[in-house]
């Protein structure tokens, strides 16, 4: 088969199977050609590439001013010369000169199989895009491909997306060929890249696993309200019956907890809380933070806050390890929540006890670590209120508090690890 039988049928093709339009690849296999043209040809004025459809050809024409005598060959053309093919010119007249050089035949039918092939490409992007669309943040299987520098390659059968390394489970690791579940987060149909991108830390991606393993959620009958997450390492969701006679946090428990196991097995072990959600703000609060018992629970509703009064042994258990249950709670009502010791002393006393106690520790902390006192305080008010506590903790958890940084953080660690050891 001919190039021009080639060219011809590849643009059939690409119209009317790819839905790609005819005249756009053809202006986009010319504006490729200008630039090449303008290398071989030596007016440099204007060029213009058209194409012939009956012939299948791209040729060249520069537009060129009709002049006695030619000073400028890069924009003018001799009357004489003119006048062989356009007898009527006159002086002073723009014309269009074919000036389509030798093997330029050659140059157009590589310049066309480069604009195919990215039509193609683009076409089938689209049409992945297209066949995903209804499938947004919904879950997808696929297999592992390969592992970029900064992402995942995924296979999903019918395509091919990438989960970003900010996007996976901290601590988890990934080998070519394992099987994983993904939430797909995004689809790219207009950048560079992959077509779709995945997520396993998002909070939806929880939600989906329950929707999944739970039928009551699936049909309606019970629905999830709020969900708060730290991925990879615990969740918190409210749950809530639609009809009276389902036990929202039974459902999604499961007999013997079978439905929860499957789920945290997924997620490699993450912890899962679930609570039943209530438009009462206070008994929504204390469902959040079982088990520990709250002995005092005031609601400030201007500035939705949420005061609370444990008994000194409740303390730890209010607020969780590094302050993450106090912390998924107050993300899971969507309220602040200030956790304190309930008094057993005059009030008066007992609050300036605990202010002296809580000044001794930011100025422990600042002096042996050397950090600015505000700074400080952002780590007492945190829970990270003594260097045996700081020593224990990954350096993220206290670079991701507000004002801290990884630098900072790298350095407060530091700091505490050698005094605490010497």
């Amino acid at each position: 088969m001919s190039d021009k039988s080639n060219l011809l049928a590849a643009l059939d093709y690409l119209e009317h199977e790819r839905g790609i339009d005819r005249e756009t690849l053809i202006e986009l296999i010319a504006e490729s050609l200008r630039s090449a043209a303008r290398k071989a040809i030596r007016q440099t004025r204007e060029l213009v590439v058209k194409f012939d459809e009956k012939d299948a050809l791209f040729r060249c024409w520069a537009k060129l001013f009709v002049a006695e005598k030619v000073e400028d060959p890069g924009s003018e053309i001799e009357l004489e010369k003119a006048r062989q093919k356009f007898p009527g010119v006159a002086i002073g007249d723009e014309i269009e000169w074919e000036v389509t050089p030798k093997n330029f035949g050659r140059i157009a039918a590589q310049a066309a199989r480069q604009v195919i092939s990215q039509g193609l490409r683009q076409a089938e992007k689209r049409n992945i895009c297209e066949l995903y669309r209804d499938q947004l943040n919904q879950l997808l299987n696929g297999v592992v491909k390969q592992i970029d520098r900064n992402e995942i390659i995924i296979d999903f059968g019918q395509a091919e997306g990438a989960m970003r390394f900010q996007d996976k489970i901290p601590g988890e690791e990934y080998h070519r060929g394992d099987h994983l579940t993904a939430l797909l987060i995004e689809i790219n149909d207009s950048h560079s890249g992959p077509s779709l991108y995945v997520s396993r830390n998002h909070p939806d991606f929880v939600v989906k696993l329950f929707e999944r393993e739970v039928s009551e959620i699936s049909e309606g009958l019970v629905e999830i309200k709020a969900i708060a997450r730290e991925a990879g390492y615990r969740s918190k969701i409210a749950v809530h019956a639609n009809e009276a006679r389902v036990d929202p946090v039974g459902a999604c428990v499961g007999m013997r907890g079978n439905r929860v196991k499957t789920i945290v097995r997924e997620l490699n072990g993450e912890k899962i809380d679930i609570v039943e959600w209530s438009a009462d703000i206070r008994k929504f609060v204390e469902n959040a933070l079982k088990p520990a018992k709250l002995s005092n629970v005031t609601v400030e509703e201007a500035s939705k806050t949420v005061r609370i009064k444990v008994a000194e042994d409740q303390l730890s258990l209010s607020i969780g390890r590094k302050g993450q249950n106090a912390r998924l709670a107050s993300k899971l009502v969507g309220w602040r929540i200030d956790i304190s010791k309930i008094e057993t002393e005059p009030e008066e006393s007992a609050q300036d006890d605990y202010e002296t106690l809580y000044q001794q520790a930011v100025d422990r902390v600042a002096q042996t670590t050397g950090i600015e006192p505000d700074k400080a305080e952002i780590l007492v008010q945190n829970g990270f209120n003594s260097l045996e506590v700081i020593v224990t903790v990954n350096q993220t958890d206290i670079a991701k508090l507000e004002g801290i940084g990884e630098e900072l953080a790298e350095h407060i660690i530091k700091a505490a690890k050698e005094h605490v050891q010497n």
